[in-house]
């Protein structure tokens, strides 16, 4: 790998960092940049998980009080979380790469569809004393699917993951996002020991982009302050639809 591309690998992990700690859809960043760096599909997807995975493990620490209030209720869910998390990602594990190309823009499309509907599918706001009770039977069915799907592809995970989460779950805005954070480590952790067992991940260009991701989650912070999250997200749409086109075509 030239240095050029470790350069650019950097700046995407920085870019995806950023735009996660603002708007959120990084993984359609690094997985683009993976992808357009040679990096086969199935293995981009499994290095892209590795990336984001210490985006997920900050955001939950700084809600680490308010999941001090609901931790024994989340067991079910984290629970479930990591069996559909190890189903998706076994699925993926059996699949070529020729298989799974097929399936990418389709995921693409879905998952950018999903990013642009974002801002509808946001929890309505509750009381700020509505109950922590967590670990509903629908709710459970739910987030086993959203985590199968987290552990096959994960763009977009989050996205759906707050809106069933709202769905199916009476506690307020704040609470089930730091819900949705904790169990988007579980789901990541187990995703991730599958794809290191199957050797999918590929450490070099993990290892360029991760500094930034970290980097890139930091300066989101300050470019919260400054950029309206609307062009943000607009970005992040384009690139979702802009990989889509690509791997339609490259189905040809």
């Amino acid at each position: 790998m030239s240095l050029l591309w470790i350069l650019l690998l950097f700046l995407s992990g920085f870019v995806s960092g950023a735009i996660n700690a603002v708007a959120g859809g990084g993984t359609f960043i690094t997985f683009g940049a993976l992808s357009l760096a040679g990096v086969p599909p199935i293995v981009a997807n499994a290095t892209s998980s590795v990336t984001q995975f210490p985006g997920y493990v900050t955001s939950t620490l700084a809600y680490r009080a308010d999941i001090a209030r609901f931790w024994r209720g989340a067991l079910l869910l984290a629970l479930l979380s990591a069996l559909g998390a190890l189903a998706g990602a076994a699925i993926l594990l059996v699949l070529d790469n020729d298989e799974f190309r097929l399936t990418v823009p389709w995921l693409l499309l879905g998952a950018t569809a999903l990013f642009a509907a974002g801002p509808w599918l946001k929890p309505k706001p509750r009381e700020a004393g509505a109950s922590a009770r967590v670990g509903t039977l629908p709710g459970s069915i739910v987030q086993f699917l959203t985590a199968l799907y987290g552990g096959f592809f994960g763009a977009g995970m989050g996205v759906m993951m707050l809106a069933t989460l709202g769905l199916t779950q009476p506690a307020d805005y704040h609470r089930l996002n730091a819900l949705k954070n904790l169990l988007s480590i579980v789901i990541a952790l187990v995703a991730i020991a599958v794809f290191v067992s199957g050797g999918l991940i590929s450490w070099p260009h993990a290892a360029a982009m991760v500094p930034g991701v970290a980097l890139g989650g930091y300066a989101g912070v300050w470019a919260a302050k400054r950029l309206p999250q609307s062009i943000l997200r607009g970005i992040v749409i384009l690139i979702g639809l802009s990989l889509s086109v690509y791997y339609f075509a490259a189905a040809d």
